[in-house]
């Protein structure tokens, strides 16, 4: 007893320490400032990452209605020029335009294919996966996802080669196994692909269409099996640039994927409205879920390799950067090419897969008819225009924000430094030039922002002009990099 009260003081100022004792957060101020910034950082990213998904979303709605409505177009104006050239008189080298060899065939690719998807029964494809178990059917959609990506990633290249080769200059030894072979290598491709993209349309409306949704919410969790395959992954910036491009194509090709089976859907009941509203939860559960998958997924990639949120936003200037430079005179590629590049995103399967459940789901019969499907024309092709409208004027804002106008005007070699004088000169009517001509497909009010960087060009000396310059091209030394990624990982993540 009396050892226990030698020890009993000293367990109560134990206690009362315990109690009473303060610590200093200040001490280690750097270390919770990191802290609360990632905090802030994981709540902006919902924010930046959907704006950079609702600009790349629009990006691939333009190209993709580029197919539907421009395109044809574009062939009509191809084959008036074949058909008037010997009244008018051949002049030239060509007969046709690099531009227009390269629309003739994609037109030349979308109507072959889709007089062959004719042949292919949708009813008796569904049937066949409809048959088949539940797990059988996850498996080959996981297969068919895989495989999606693989032909997104070549098929490009297959486009690519044929363009190149029908439009190479005759003079160049061409090393090449000529158009034909390279043509039918195209339709090869684009029919194979658009069969997948068929067999996918199917596999989802089947999991619609199962009674107890078991397969509906066996592809969903797909979607979260994601985040563990690249939340604790290292991640450079431009290997998040690749995954946010193929997040954009995947959530595109979802919502027409879902479109398809609202079409087919509606078709089997008749067109009735009421059934529109069965199909709504299934649909609203999927998109939110994709949605979900992405935010989750991308927060956790920034937060664990110390990426910030602004990233997001040279992201968006880059894939702005690809839309203004397809407008100039000297552009190397066409800007739905472009996108395909970027994104992996290539409308041409897509489009002929559209077209074959439209045409099949839509009974057009009479003169009123006809005349609801031009109306329904006209109204794609204003669409289209004020899409591209919107977005011209947008990712113009988005270039000038990231300070990339110049790299607008760079020719392919830098000029010598002897002659910056001269050349400075030259691009600044170069750009006078080119804004004023895009302020005419843009909005009144974005009429003073296209001018003023070409007028403070102007008044500024040489020295301010080289300190400008240096300090621009260090800003754009992270940008570069984004500028040059190609879709070389649309399959999959390139890790460091």
């Amino acid at each position: 007893f009396y050892k226990m009260f030698l020890h009993y003081p000293s367990l109560t100022r134990f206690i009362c320490t315990e109690l009473t004792r303060g610590y200093f957060l200040e001490h280690n101020e750097a270390k919770y400032t990191e802290r609360r910034e990632k905090v802030y950082t994981c709540m902006r990213i919902p924010k930046e990452l959907e704006k950079l998904m609702i600009f790349g979303f629009f990006l691939c709605v333009d190209a993709f209605l580029y197919v539907f409505t421009l395109l044809p177009l574009r062939v009509l104006l191809a084959l008036l020029r074949l058909l008037t050239l010997p009244c008018c008189g051949f002049s030239g080298s060509r007969l046709l335009q690099p531009a227009q060899v390269c629309d003739m065939l994609r037109g030349l690719i979308l109507v072959l294919c889709f007089s062959m998807m004719h042949y292919v029964d949708y009813s008796m494809m569904y049937h066949l996966i409809r048959g088949q178990s539940v797990i059988k059917l996850y498996i080959i959609y996981n297969m068919l996802e895989v495989a999606d990506r693989l032909f997104s990633s070549f098929g490009q290249d297959i486009l690519d080669a044929l363009y190149w080769t029908a439009t190479e200059p005759k003079e160049r030894k061409r090393d090449s196994i000529g158009v034909i072979p390279h043509f039918f290598m195209a339709v090869f491709y684009v029919f194979l692909h658009a069969i997948l993209i068929m067999v996918q349309a199917s596999t989802l409306n089947v999991a619609f269409n199962s009674h107890n949704k078991s397969l509906l919410t066996i592809m969903m969790s797909n979607n979260f099996v994601e985040i563990k395959g690249s939340v604790f992954k290292k991640f450079e910036k431009n290997n998040l640039f690749q995954m946010s491009n193929s997040d954009i194509k995947e959530r595109f090709t979802s919502y027409v994927l879902l479109l398809i089976v609202c079409l087919r859907n509606m078709e089997q009941f008749s067109w009735n409205p009421d059934h529109l509203w069965v199909l709504f939860p299934d649909v609203f559960m999927v998109v939110t879920s994709e949605v979900a998958v992405d935010i989750i997924k991308h927060a956790f990639i920034t937060k664990f390799n110390d990426i910030t949120a602004d990233v997001y936003s040279e992201y968006r200037a880059s894939l702005a950067f690809d839309l203004v430079s397809s407008r100039q005179k000297n552009a190397c590629t066409d800007y739905s090419d472009s996108v395909a590049r970027r994104m992996g995103f290539i409308p041409l399967p897509l489009a002929v897969l559209l077209i074959r459940v439209v045409m099949s789901s839509i009974k057009v019969q009479g003169a009123l008819s006809y005349t609801c499907v031009f109306l329904f024309y006209l109204g794609l092709v204003t669409l289209k225009v004020l899409n591209s409208i919107v977005l011209l004027g947008k990712s113009c804002v988005y270039v000038k924000r990231a300070n990339m106008e110049d790299k607008l005007f760079e020719g392919p070699s830098a000029a010598p430094s002897t002659a910056k004088s001269k050349t400075n000169k030259k691009l600044l009517y170069y750009k006078i030039f080119y804004w004023s001509t895009l302020s005419v497909f843009m909005a009144s009010s974005h009429m003073k922002f296209c001018l003023m960087p070409c007028l403070n060009t102007q008044t500024h000396t040489e020295e301010e002009e080289e300190a400008q310059g240096a300090s621009e091209l260090k800003h754009r030394t992270s940008n570069k990099d984004l500028l040059e990624i190609d879709r070389f990982t649309i399959c999959g993540n390139r890790i460091d």
